[in-house]
């Protein structure tokens, strides 16, 4: 017989999510919070019904990875704002893709936002709110303990995989997939190297294919109005269910 899986303890919060202990020893839940910011956590706000979308986007996506064969921590959707993943221990490195120049790349570079890239760009970034998430390279996670090379090979393999699955997931529904950021961690029950945290607006950025609209959370960081409207719009044109 199956032990029911019960809530515990916060072990995390973050942003937007908490991480709670069950009485699984390899399971934790994750709840979707309605709170959103932006700016590193200059720019706050609820948002209704923002943590219960997030939610069911990012169980549409991780089923989808799941099935192309890319490994994942999600195990199943719970309910509207709660979902129960694998436990993992996370690396501190988000491996970000870019197939439109926009946001920051368009800032530094100084090229106009909407140039699509001739092949996709891939990034580091160190996770630390604190110094804004720098830019990093393999290097840095070598030398300062945060991925071996096996490991960031496997993470740079795994993302751009993702990038083969998502890009023409997203371009059927009429979604342009402009970038994006994904997080990887190790199975705290047999070490495999697995996709981690969410892939939602949030963590994304998605224009509409014909009108260039934005669809993701620039909404809110550039007050542009609507978001969550948006975010229901990718869901019912993904095909999510339940929303």
């Amino acid at each position: 017989m199956t032990t029911p899986l019960i809530k515990g303890a916060e072990l995390y919060k973050g942003k937007a999510k908490s991480v709670f202990a069950t009485n699984q020893a390899h399971s934790v839940i994750i709840e979707y919070r309605n709170d959103t910011s932006a700016f590193d956590g200059a720019k706050l706000a609820q948002l209704d019904r923002k943590g219960e979308i997030n939610n069911k986007i990012n169980a549409h996506i991780m089923q989808a990875l799941a099935a192309a064969g890319i490994p994942t921590h999600f195990t199943r959707l719970i309910d509207a704002t709660h979902s129960e993943v694998n436990a993992l221990k996370m690396v501190p490195v988000e491996c970000v893709v870019r197939n439109v120049c926009a946001g920051s790349m368009a800032k530094k570079l100084g090229i106009d936002e909407g140039l699509v890239l001739t092949t996709p760009v891939y990034e580091l970034f160190y996770k630390s709110d604190a110094l804004h998430d720098p830019m990093i390279n393999e290097s840095h996670c070598i030398a300062l303990g945060w991925a071996d090379a096996n490991t960031l090979a496997e993470m740079k393999v795994l993302t751009l995989r993702v990038n083969d699955v998502l890009k023409p997931m997203f371009a059927q529904a009429g979604i342009t997939l402009v970038d994006y950021k994904l997080e990887f961690g190790r199975r705290t029950d047999n070490g495999a190297l697995v996709l981690g945290d969410e892939f939602s607006p949030d963590g994304c950025r998605l224009w509409d294919s014909a009108t260039g609209e934005k669809m993701d959370k620039d909404r809110f960081r550039r007050d542009l109005g609507n978001v969550i409207e948006y975010y229901f719009e990718v869901a019912r044109r993904l095909g999510v269910a339940g929303i």
